[in-house]
């Protein structure tokens, strides 16, 4: 791969990104074999050097590089240290990587990285390696999990939107934001409104509102207020549900992707992806997934009322 060519023609991928516990590895194993079902081939590139337990076949293991316990052991550091250590240190060895993935020249990429909130809002190693990629002809964007069970706190999503700002701003990236384990949304209590508000970030003032109605946030509703303001001025944060497990969802994720680095579809692979579409769904599937996952939401609800009432 010479200098801002890999092959003939632009690489595409991913690089997913997000706090620990968001679900990136088990999106890159449900989006890898997602993709192979239509035709895609799909190389997964682990980044994260903390990564032990791999549940998908891993082309390109950081590992090989670095990996964190060592780092820990033999510079005395710490998890979040030995983790900027290890970017920094994929920094400085990117002909590694280079050499790596010019193995898979032509394949759809899905880059799995750590879980280091810093690493994405002010940190500049992953972003370096992310420019350096664009440099070799890899189209990326980046997609950003969010826990789903963050929208039950007020408070917490509020900080969800501000890191995912912050994210969006640092890394430099088409950027795709994912409210990941949808299918738990209705085990984490009740929303405060419906799931569309969380997805699309309506007005936030009525988030400003019900936080006040706490009176440890009372005391903070002016900066409350400030942050949200930073957060409209941008306009930049939306989120697209996901539910691994279902193909409507997962295929809804992927489209929102492709347009976001430039990914098209040949024919062969848009007639593979419509046959298995109806093979899960049926040939009707003009629902939108965030209404989808409202709906099983509310069922939920209605049903634990029931429940409640039968009960006294």
């Amino acid at each position: 791969m010479s200098e801002g060519s890999q092959g003939n023609s632009p690489a595409f991928g991913q690089v997913v990104i997000g706090p620990p516990g968001s679900g990136k590895t088990t999106y890159c194993h449900g989006m890898r074999d997602f993709m192979g079902r239509i035709g895609r081939q799909v190389t997964v590139v682990n980044l994260d050097p903390a990564n032990e337990a791999l549940p998908y076949p891993c082309a390109v293991d950081i590992a090989e590089l670095v990996t964190l316990p060592d780092v820990m052991e033999n510079l005395s550091l710490g998890p979040n240290g030995g983790l900027i250590y290890c970017m920094e240190y994929l920094e400085a060895n990117l002909d590694w990587l280079q050499e790596k993935l010019a193995a898979f020249r032509g394949h759809y990429y899905l880059f799995d990285c750590p879980g280091q909130v810093e690493l994405y809002t002010h940190h500049d190693a992953l972003k370096n390696v992310f420019a350096q990629l664009a440099k070799w002809n890899f189209r990326l964007a980046a997609v950003h999990l969010v826990d789903s069970h963050y929208c039950t706190d007020p408070g917490k999503f509020i900080s969800v939107l501000c890191t995912s700002l912050s994210a969006m701003l640092h890394v430099e990236l088409p950027h795709v934001n994912i409210l990941s384990k949808m299918d738990l949304i209705e085990q984490y209590g009740k929303l405060a409104f419906n799931l569309d508000y969380y997805t699309e970030v309506l007005d936030l003032s009525y988030l400003v509102d019900h936080l006040a109605s706490d009176p440890f946030f009372r005391n903070y509703r002016r900066l409350n207020e400030k942050l949200v303001g930073v957060i409209e001025d941008y306009s930049l944060v939306s989120f697209v549900p996901l539910n691994v497990q279902d193909k409507e969802s997962m295929r809804r994720v992927m489209q929102a992707v492709d347009k976001a680095n430039g990914y098209s579809f040949g024919e062969q692979e848009h007639r593979s992806l419509e046959a298995l579409m109806s093979a899960a769904v049926g040939a009707d599937f003009h629902f939108s997934s965030t209404l989808a996952v409202q709906e099983k939401y509310v069922q939920s609800q209605d049903k634990a009322v029931e429940e409640e009432v039968m009960g006294l």
